[in-house]
């Protein structure tokens, strides 16, 4: 349904908005380049403020789109690494509105 929402008048952006059946899904996505030196992990990136930021912008998608249906907020994680495919995790259910 969207790519890189963006509302006017408030601090937010969502990834990707689409339908998983008859679920919305508000997805963060989350890149990280791993190297040797200094490996690391896409989903802690996801702190309670980046959650937080990212339930208030769905609910204004929500009122601009006047919708209402199941919603659930994922996490997409792709790591990086050199030379090699990128792997890629989806964390349905990554977290609750209700924090």
């Amino acid at each position: 349904m969207a790519r890189d929402y963006i509302p006017r008048g408030i601090k937010g952006e969502i990834d990707l908005v689409g339908y998983d059946g008859k679920t919305l899904a508000f997805v963060e996505v989350r890149t990280r380049t791993i190297r040797e030196d200094l490996p690391a992990l896409p989903e802690p990136s996801v702190t309670r403020e980046k959650q937080l930021l990212v339930v208030c912008t769905a609910q204004r998608f929500l009122v601009e789109r006047q919708g209402e249906c199941p919603g659930r907020f994922d996490v997409m994680a792709i790591d990086n690494c050199p030379g090699q495919p990128p792997v890629v995790r989806l964390h349905k259910d990554a977290f609750s509105p209700q924090m």
